[in-house]
């Protein structure tokens, strides 16, 4: 059996690796949003710098699709959200024999993967846009309007479920007695169901959004001509991606902390309000309205202190001396690379004085039977391109033609290549081998005029 010692730090080590392996990518990705190397990168580790963060709000490319993406996922929101709460109430709604049908129906679209939504949303408007003679500016091909539509298509399903999940707590008795008392349906649902819904429609409108904001599958086929933030990553990471990648990242990390902070302290705060009113029903003393202000929130002023510390801090430590950290960081790599050279260079002449004594220089006695010997191959073609084989009037040609060359040696000559040489530039006899070839480029025989043979072709 394992002892409480031991059992108590294999826990601790196995919830340290898990965070280690959740946070770690963060980190890294983090710290490399600093580092002035040009790729991503936390080592080695050059200077410390905050200027991705201004390549960042310069990539013009890289801001329009974060701001599509922004409009996409409220525009999902704004569609999935409604579809979702309908489908839910409709489910509550149906008889038992009917509702597992109907589950797997509206279910549907989740078990479908992202490109066959994608390309059978674009295939289906088109349709429309060609049955209505809509034009290509129409709104069946903005490239807006389809990545909402096919991303609500299945998106909706998520907000579906979580409608589901809180509906099946829900005591259909208080609707049903508000209806007794004279509401309408309406009334019940707007003063009854839908205050007990909002919990679940701001958990639906976060997801709804988050699972568009990241959705890649379905938008790369819908987006058409425009761009999300995930279509230029994706783009970006083909064709090479820098720091400013990590910027975004960051600055991404931060609104989310800074969004979960606000949460909190505003639950606190309605959970103080049920409180003071609890306690005005007991006749208690409550607490003022200063007291209740947002800035008497202790984690409140806590995190934008620490929030303003760390920024001041970051901002001014990659701001100065930043150039001169570069300048020195350049320095030190050059000086690197050189003794790498030096080393390399070293390295090579050490090893050809080892072949130099392992193998001695031949004596001039084999130096000059080695310059003698012909390479195998080549042995009767040494004179082929002696000018006395090129030229035929040469007087330097000698008595006998090198050994492979014997055939050769007027080929070139000008008698052989023109049809009017002089008689003092013509041999009485051809060359050997060149019988056939002295008027191959006569004038006449370039020329239509050729005379007939002797059977008048």
């Amino acid at each position: 059996m394992i002892p409480d010692r031991v059992q108590k730090l294999l826990i601790i080590g196995f919830v340290a690796l898990f965070f280690v392996y959740l946070f770690g990518p963060l980190l890294v990705m983090g710290l490399s949003a600093f580092n002035t190397s040009n790729f991503p990168r936390m080592s080695p580790w050059d200077c410390f710098t905050v200027e991705w963060f201004d390549v960042l709000m310069n990539d013009a490319r890289l801001i329009t699709g974060v701001r599509n993406s922004v409009i996409i996922g409220l525009g999902v929101v704004v569609l999935a959200v409604p579809i979702g709460l309908a489908g839910a109430l409709m489910l509550m709604q149906v008889g038992p024999r009917v509702r597992p049908w109907y589950y797997t129906i509206t279910i549907a679209p989740i078990l479908v993967p992202g490109v066959v939504l994608g390309i059978s949303t674009l295939l289906f408007w088109d349709r429309i846009g060609l049955m209505l003679g809509a034009t290509e500016d129409s709104i069946f091909y903005d490239g807006m309007f389809l990545t909402i539509i096919g991303q609500a298509t299945f998106i909706s399903a998520y907000a579906m479920l979580i409608f589901i999940a809180r509906l099946q707590r829900f005591d259909v008795a208080l609707e049903e007695a508000a209806l007794d008392l004279g509401a309408t349906h309406v009334q019940a649902f707007r003063k009854i169901l839908l205050p007990y819904l909002r919990p679940a429609i701001g958990s639906a409108a976060v997801l709804a959004f988050l699972a568009s904001f990241e959705n890649y599958n379905t938008t790369i086929f819908t987006i058409i001509s425009s761009s999300t933030l995930t279509t230029v990553l994706a783009s970006k990471v083909r064709y090479g991606i820098d720091p400013s990648i990590s910027a975004l990242a960051v600055s991404i990390v931060f609104l989310t902390l800074v969004g979960a902070v606000i949460y909190e302290i505003v639950k606190r705060r309605e959970a103080r309000k049920v409180k003071a009113q609890m306690a005005v029903a007991r006749g208690e003393a409550t607490e003022t309205r200063k007291q209740r202000s947002f800035f008497s929130e202790p984690a409140f002023i806590m995190f934008v202190l620490i929030v303003i510390a760390g920024m001041g801090t970051i901002y001014f430590a990659g701001t100065i001396g930043v150039e001169e950290c570069k300048t020195v960081v350049k320095a030190e790599r050059q000086a690197e690379i050189q003794k790498r050279i030096a080393e390399r260079q070293q390295q090579q002449a050490s090893e050809r004085a080892v072949d130099v004594q392992s193998d001695p220089p031949k004596d001039e006695d084999q130096t000059d039977r080695a310059d003698k010997v012909t390479a195998k191959g080549t042995e009767g073609y040494q004179g082929v391109f002696a000018p006395a084989n090129l030229q035929g009037d040469s007087e330097s040609e000698p008595d006998e033609p090198a050994v492979g060359t014997e055939g050769y040696q007027n080929v070139f000559a000008p008698a052989n290549l023109t049809g009017d040489a002089t008689e003092n530039s013509a041999a009485d006899e051809p060359a050997i081998g060149t019988e056939g070839y002295q008027n191959v480029f006569s004038p006449e025989n370039l020329t239509e005029q050729v005379q007939p043979d002797a059977s008048g072709n």
